[in-house]
């Protein structure tokens, strides 16, 4: 059944039958041999291939099979599995055809011979030589390949990778390259965690389909002005829309990302009991976070440990609001379960105000656009082509404060380094805009983080008409990175910024 509107180009996702197909598992990657390079200064470790490519897959058992591109073979995510301290090449080989199969914007000032079906893959998090970090600008086309070093000199956690290409990252993450990485460490391993199958990681995104059941996205010429967000209405984990799992009444450890272009995600269960915080973006907290809900902006990481031990025989569906994601199927029979909850998890030191060397003022801007029919989104008032403004030193530590001067709340993503939330305060936006001079007029008292938000991140929320203060430890690597929103609308127009890290 069609959507109502002015033209019925999209399927109605939400006739889809729910809990019919079965959660498809990430698929764990193999090593394929042990490799040096002289370049990334590796020597003898894990090598892995990567072919980027065309699949065709169905994403519910009542739709055909859908056209997407992926890091495997499947709709379903790839894994890597790595250990803290023991890095590894990947060589990202593109094998795409030469044209996309979704619609692309006009192409960008001086890109205008860039393939379209160009690629970089930026892993989400990690703390790596600025060489393969996946720079927007470092994209390669068809028939080329890139060869990455992963230190992973880096705690136990979740990272994601995604395409990062200049102009088209939107399109080519909403295509479906998207996958999930694994760091283990001894601390972890030490806490006797749900494990094995146990441990289930959830990549979670919304999408929409056309009426032939092919990935749809609103661009021109088909719609007008660019898509300043996208909202789907098929809630997709890992390759299928609103899928099963059969668990048993224990404790089990859910990895949820939420990777969808724009969409946040507030999670709940249908039994309204509440899950146990563990870890977020950047790995474990110093002890569990009792909770009901949480929300998820894209790209933000979470860590849950859900009893279903007084749940047996139930069904128990995995929310967001009102939108159903996926359903667990409870089983009956007693089951032994020698994992444990810890009342403590990992040390984390709390950094302060008194340990940063600097701090900087940051905007969050938005400006209509002359027609009126778009908005452009810009970081310090400045495009991505301009110099680059933010230079840091290597191991110094900075405060960020992210004064968003719109009515979205953004995401921002930096690249290559952890970082702490320290607070958050309401100001006036008009006074500002007035006389666009600082200090900052605040109308309420300084909020601390949620308990969840204590751990180390790479994503924070910054809402609206407020001042979000980070503090930041540079450490890693000198060489040439980027902040951006998250939001992948955007970032493609153009809130993304590069910034400098300097010997």
């Amino acid at each position: 059944m069609p959507m109502s509107g002015k033209r019925a180009i999209t399927l109605d996702a939400m006739n889809l039958t729910s809990f019919v197909d079965p959660l498809p598992l990430p698929i764990l990657q193999k090593i394929q041999g042990r490799r040096s390079s002289s370049i990334h200064g590796a020597v003898d470790v894990p090598y892995y291939a990567v072919h980027i490519r065309e699949v065709e897959c169905r994403f519910h058992r009542d739709l055909p099979t859908s056209r997407l591109w992926g890091y495997g073979s499947t709709s379903a995510p790839i894994l890597f599995e790595v250990q803290s301290g023991e890095g590894v090449l990947v060589d990202w080989i593109n094998d795409l055809p030469p044209r996309h199969f979704l619609p692309l914007d006009p192409p960008m000032p001086g890109m205008t011979s860039d393939p379209p079906t160009r690629v970089v893959t930026h892993l989400h998090g990690a703390r790596v030589p600025s060489v393969s970090d996946g720079y927007p600008e470092d994209w390669f086309s068809p028939g080329k390949n890139k060869l990455c070093y992963y230190p992973n000199h880096q705690d136990a956690t979740a990272l994601w990778m995604h395409d990062h290409a200049m102009g088209v990252s939107r399109f080519n993450v909403f295509a479906g390259l998207m996958g999930w990485y694994l760091i283990r460490d001894e601390v972890e391993r030490s806490l006797n965690l749900p494990s094995g199958k146990y441990e289930l990681p959830l990549m979670i995104y919304d999408r929409s389909f056309d009426q032939q059941g092919q990935l749809y996205y609103p661009n021109p010429p088909d719609e007008g002005a660019w898509s300043q967000e996208f909202l789907g209405d098929a809630m997709v984990v890992n390759g299928k829309v609103r899928p099963y799992q059969n668990v048993e009444p224990r404790r089990y450890r859910l990895r949820i990302v939420n990777t969808a272009n724009s969409r946040f995600f507030s999670l709940s269960l249908s039994t309204g009991q509440s899950f146990h915080v563990i870890g977020s973006d950047q790995g474990l907290l110093a002890a569990p976070v009792e909770m009901a809900r949480i929300v998820l902006a894209p790209a933000e990481r979470t860590d849950l440990i859900v009893d279903f031990s007084g749940l047996r025989g139930q069904n128990v569906v995995l929310k967001s609001d009102d939108l159903e994601l996926m359903q667990f199927r409870v089983g009956k029979a007693p089951t032994d379960d020698t994992s444990q909850l810890p009342k403590s998890l990992r040390t984390i030191e709390r950094l302060t105000d008194q340990q940063a060397e600097r701090t900087r003022m940051m905007t969050l801007n938005e400006f209509d656009d002359d027609s009126g029919m778009a908005m452009t989104m810009l970081l310090n008032r400045k495009h991505w082509a301009d110099p680059v403004t933010e230079q840091v030193k290597l191991n110094s530590i900075e405060i960020w404060s992210l004064a968003n001067l719109t009515q979205d709340t953004h995401p921002i993503h930096l690249h290559m380094v952890r970082f702490q939330v320290l607070d958050r305060r309401t100001f006036s936006v008009d006074d500002y805009l007035a006389s666009n001079t600082l200090p900052l007029d605040y109308t309420d008292a300084a909020r601390q983080p949620g308990a969840h938000e204590m751990g180390w991140k790479d994503v924070v929320q910054c809402p609206p008409e407020s001042v979000t203060r980070i503090i930041i430890p540079f450490q890693g690597y000198a060489g040439r990175y980027l902040w951006h929103c998250h939001l992948l609308e955007h970032e493609a127009n153009d809130m993304m910024r590069p910034y400098e890290v300097i010997v």
